[in-house]
This record gives structure tokens, C-alpha cells and sequence, in this order.
């Protein structure tokens, strides 16, 4: 690993420095950057974030790794990690746009039409139009290719009935990136045609999902004899799984950090303050033990992404390291969070900054700190992915391969009386 900039690195690194003083405030020394989770909290959170992210298109601080002619530098994987690491340093809105900008985006790019990279991708990078991701469906579990959601070809037009579920912010988006059901007698991975469709459209129905930590982050969207135009379709008719597997591709990489939220540093500081049979929590055998575990643990991913970051500085290709991050990081979030509100004791179960230490971000953490283990990919699916793609072992029976989607069985059907 080596961990100094190059030249060209450094420059890049004061470049952005040196535009973020002059647009945006430092933090406070030992503060962190606001977690998104923090942020929606705030009624002008929409607005404060487009109004950053289009201040950062202006001085071409937006996608950095998407093409010049789509608006971006065509910047390196590394340039991007400096820019993140210096942009950390600011009070600076959260990222909520990074579904259209890191997932959908690019799928636009590698198979949408250049009337569709015309239209979408100048407002997508500005956020002056917001995309949702509309994949995941209640039936279908972790199994994306298992989707129901019919799209039937009717003239110009395709008319789509079905639902989607935990579906991250479609209460304010403009448009959304759309899995269908095209033909049900193909095997499932096959028959699946790629969309775009405006949010605002009659027929579909917005419901948000109220979660345990009061906010409605997610929602379920239904279609009902919703009715898109067919120049609307990214790809072809039928082939919607390699459009698709471009955005899990890019939704993984998006999410490999783990989120932002309360640390290490953060978590050493509770132990300090918190009390444990009279004395600071940090004098408790059992708990310094439990520190040290997701220390190493925290270490362990933190230099796992140096080496890839490395790697990248090299103009290599990461090796398997990089499939590490989400698989770690997502549980050792939890971990902490857990460890958190058990030296919190019963004061962990409120959510009120103003009433516990570190403004209740562990409490916060907590309650979001699931999510972060099914979203972009499950601990199960991550973990094949790993093992079949990495490791090379035999991957697990499919007793459903190629069989055509209409004929696998569902559960549902009426128990034999023979």
C-alpha cells in the first residue's frame, strides 16, 4: 500500500481543496459529516441538496467519473475517492442523489438511446430531476430475477401492472428506472425488458413505508394499467437483465463504503462518558474487549480500501479486496450501533439528539443498521457473489435453470387432495 499522494494526485487534491474553501464552510475540528439519515431530518433537505450538487456542476465537481461529454471529467476511480475525501472535510449537504447519479446514470450511458443520454443525463447530474430505482418486489425476496411486474406491448406503448417495494425516496422523484415482466414463458432471467418512466405518470400510486425510526425513507409503488411509451425502453425488448446487471454492478460499488454515520472515535468517546456499575464504561474488561474487536475489525476494512485505492493510483485493477467492503462494513455498523445502546442502557430506545450523548446517533444507527445489510445486495447474495465469482467454488443448485418464469412453481398453488 502506499498512502502519498503522486504529483498528479496531489494537485487534483489541492484543486478541490482549494474550490471547496472558497464554496463551502470547514467543519469544526473532530466533527464529522451529517449522515444522510441526519440531513432528511431538515424540511429543506431536497432543496439544499440540489442547490449543492448544482453549484457543484457548475464548477464541474458533479459525477466526476462520468464522460466530459455528459457533463462529467472523466475523472479516475481515485480522483473521485480524493474528491470524497476532501468534500468530507466541509459542512456540505450529503449525496441523495447518488441512485440516478451512480447507478442509473451509467446504465443510461452503456444502454439507453442518445435521444435518452440527451434528454436525462444533463438534468440527472445537475438534480434538477431525481431518479428512484423500481427493481425489488415483496414475492421475489432477494431473487431480482424472480419480478412480476407485467409490461405488455400495446402499439407505441407498453402497459405495465404490478408493485414495487423499498423503494428509496420515490415520494419526490421525477423519474424511475423500471423492471418488467415482458415474456413470462422465457426462463426468468430472460423475458425482462428495461423502462424509464415519469413518476408523475397516472397509474402509478405512491405508498411510503412508515420504519421503526419514524421516517418513511422507503415506499412501495404500485402500477395499475400504467401506460409507457416504448421509446421510453432502455436496451431491447426482452434483454432488461444486462441493463440491470450494470446497475447492481454500479449499486454495489455506490454502497461498498458502509454508509456515513457515527465511527470508531465516536463510539471510544460513549464508552468514556458512559457508566458501567459506577464507573466509566471504558474501565470494564468485557467492553474493552468489545472495542478492540471492531477496531480491528474497522482497521481491517479501512486499509482493505487502501489497498484498492492503491491499486487504482496504479492504473490496476483491484483484486478481490474489493468485494469485501459491504460484506464488513454493513455488519460492523450494526455491531457498533448494538454495543452503543447496551452502554446506553435503557436510554438507547429514545431518538432524541437533544437528550443523549453524540445526539442520539447511535440510537439512529441502530434502527437504520438493518437495511444496510439488505440494500444493494443481501449478506447471503454478497457472499455467493464472492464465493462463485472470487473464489471460484461451484455455485449453488438452481433447481429453476431454465425453466421457462410461467412455469416455476410459487408456493400458491392448491395442495394436492391424492
Amino acid at each position: 500500500m502506499d498512502f502519498d499522494d503522486t504529483s498528479e494526485e496531489a494537485a487534483f487534491r489541492a484543486e478541490a481543496r482549494a474550490w471547496l474553501e472558497e464554496n463551502a464552510e470547514p467543519l469544526a475540528e473532530g466533527a464529522r459529516p451529517v449522515s444522510i439519515a441526519e440531513f432528511r431530518k431538515r424540511p429543506d433537505a431536497i432543496a439544499a441538496a440540489k442547490e449543492w450538487m448544482a453549484r457543484k456542476a457548475d464548477g464541474r465537481w458533479a459525477c466526476l467519473s462520468w464522460p466530459e461529454a455528459f457533463g462529467g471529467r472523466g475523472a479516475s476511480r481515485i480522483q473521485s475517492v480524493i474528491w470524497e475525501q476532501e468534500e468530507a472535510r466541509f459542512r456540505t449537504p450529503p449525496n441523495m442523489f447518488t441512485i440516478g447519479q451512480g447507478m442509473l446514470g451509467p446504465t443510461i450511458m452503456a444502454h439507453g438511446t442518445e435521444d435518452q443520454k440527451a434528454r436525462y443525463l444533463g438534468p440527472m447530474l445537475r438534480a434538477d430531476e431525481v431518479w428512484c430505482q423500481l427493481f425489488s418486489e415483496p414475492a421475489a425476496g432477494s431473487d431480482l430475477a424472480g419480478l412480476a411486474t407485467r409490461a405488455v406491448r400495446d402499439g407505441d406503448d407498453w402497459i405495465v401492472n404490478g408493485q414495487k417495494i423499498w423503494t428509496s425516496g420515490a415520494q419526490y422523484c421525477d423519474y424511475g428506472m423500471l423492471l418488467t415482466r415482458t415474456d413470462p414463458d422465457s426462463p426468468k432471467h430472460a423475458g425482462i425488458t428495461y423502462f424509464i418512466v415519469d413518476m408523475r405518470s397516472p397509474g402509478i400510486e405512491v405508498r411510503p413505508i412508515r420504519q421503526m425510526n419514524g421516517a418513511s425513507t422507503f415506499n412501495e409503488v404500485f402500477f395499475t394499467d400504467l401506460r409507457v411509451p416504448d421509446r421510453n425502453r432502455v436496451g431491447e425488448v426482452d434483454e432488461g437483465w444486462r441493463g440491470a446487471l450494470t446497475t447492481l454492478m454500479n449499486e454495489r460499488q455506490t454502497l461498498s463504503g458502509g454508509g456515513v454515520g457515527p465511527g470508531f472515535a465516536e463510539l471510544l468517546e460513549l464508552a468514556r462518558v458512559a457508566r458501567k456499575a459506577g464507573r466509566p464504561a471504558i474501565e470494564d474488561e468485557a467492553v474493552r474487549a468489545r472495542l478492540a474487536d471492531v477496531y480491528v475489525l474497522q482497521k481491517g476494512v479501512q486499509f482493505t480500501r487502501y489497498r484498492s485505492m492503491s491499486a487504482l493510483s496504479r492504473g490496476a485493477t483491484p483484486g478481490p479486496e474489493s468485494s469485501i467492503g459491504k460484506i464488513v462494513s454493513a455488519p460492523l455498523r450494526q455491531q457498533m450501533a448494538s454495543l452503543a445502546l447496551e452502554l446506553l442502557g435503557p436510554a438507547g430506545g429514545i431518538v432524541d439528539a437533544g437528550a443523549l450523548p453524540l445526539g442520539a446517533s447511535f440510537s439512529e444507527a441502530y434502527l437504520a443498521a438493518p437495511g444496510g445489510r439488505i440494500a444493494g445486495g443481501t449478506d447471503e447474495i454478497l457472499r455467493n457473489v464472492v464465493a462463485e465469482r472470487v473464489l471460484g467454488l461451484p455455485p449453488e443448485p438452481r433447481v429453476d435453470k431454465g425453466m421457462p418464469f410461467s412455469k416455476i412453481p410459487t408456493g400458491r398453488e392448491s395442495p394436492s387432495t391424492s
